[in-house]
């Protein structure tokens, strides 16, 4: 089943706030970098958590016939990265998500306002 990007974003993002991901933000870098359409960065606040966000997105793409490239982190729980190749997803342990501050590395990168 075919989804376009933004959809699949969408579907993620819904995902992981169903699992209270905290302070999720998309970036929109595919006009910045080839690596990718969207980033999706969110956080937990556990190890336990940070898992639980970054399965629940797997299984919701899987339902929808969409399998990762690649999971890396799972086991850690302090940075799980989900390739899923038009859509990157990273979820941190929060203080982990300070430290590396993605949103700006990648602040030229327009950011996707959710609806509820």
């Amino acid at each position: 089943m075919g989804r376009d990007s933004m959809g699949k974003a969408l579907l993620c993002a819904d995902a992981a706030l169903n699992k209270n991901a905290l302070n999720l933000v998309i970036l929109e870098i595919g006009k910045l970098s080839s690596l990718a359409d969207y980033f999706i960065i969110c956080s937990g606040r556990s190890d336990r958590q940070v898992q639980g966000i970054a399965y629940s997105i797997e299984e919701s793409l899987k339902k929808e016939g969409i399998y990762a490239l690649g999971i890396e982190g799972f086991s850690e729980a302090k940075w799980i990265l989900l390739d899923y190749n038009d859509v990157i997803i990273h979820v941190f342990y929060d203080p982990i998500r300070e430290f590396y501050d993605l949103e700006g590395l990648w602040d030229d990168a327009p950011r996707v306002e959710m609806r509820e």
